[in-house]
């Protein structure tokens, strides 16, 4: 009975440490979604948010962007969060200056919909691209900032 205790804890001991040495993801590699117009959409996105266009050579660099937090949300089927009820996703994406990034727009003619209001993770605002996907900027901020 000694015999089986001591396997038992032994197994037991060998699942935690399995267990503690799972692999996870590092983050995103991409966002890949389906536009009415890919490559007019691409050139807005880069023009307006910066964020550079798939490469079309293994020799050219990809979007490089900031380290950061990234929140993965999954939401009701049902929210109203993202706008219209059949948007499926909303790209968040962070900027270093929230007034700085929507007077940029605006002055481009992007209607731009600042939160009024500084959450203790910090300011919001909301746009949509031309196909009318929610884009949220967020200017992040750690409590206590």
């Amino acid at each position: 009975m000694k015999h089986v205790v001591i396997i038992f804890i032994l197994l037991v001991s060998l699942g935690s440490a399995m267990a503690a040495e799972r692999e996870s993801v590092l983050g995103f590699g991409g966002v890949f979604f389906k536009a009415e117009n890919p490559t007019v959409l691409a050139k807005w996105y880069e023009e307006h948010l910066g964020v550079k266009q798939t490469p079309t050579t293994y020799e050219e660099q990809p979007w490089v962007q900031a380290g950061g937090s990234t929140v993965f949300g999954v939401f009701n089927a049902k929210t109203s969060y993202f706008g219209a009820g059949d948007q499926q996703f909303m790209f968040n994406f962070r900027v270093r200056d929230l007034d700085a990034m929507v007077a940029q727009l605006r002055q481009a003619g992007i209607e731009v919909e600042v939160d009024p209001e500084t959450h203790p993770n910090g300011r919001f605002a909301r746009l949509a691209d031309p196909e009318g996907n929610p884009i949220q900027l967020w200017q992040e901020m750690t409590p206590g900032e």
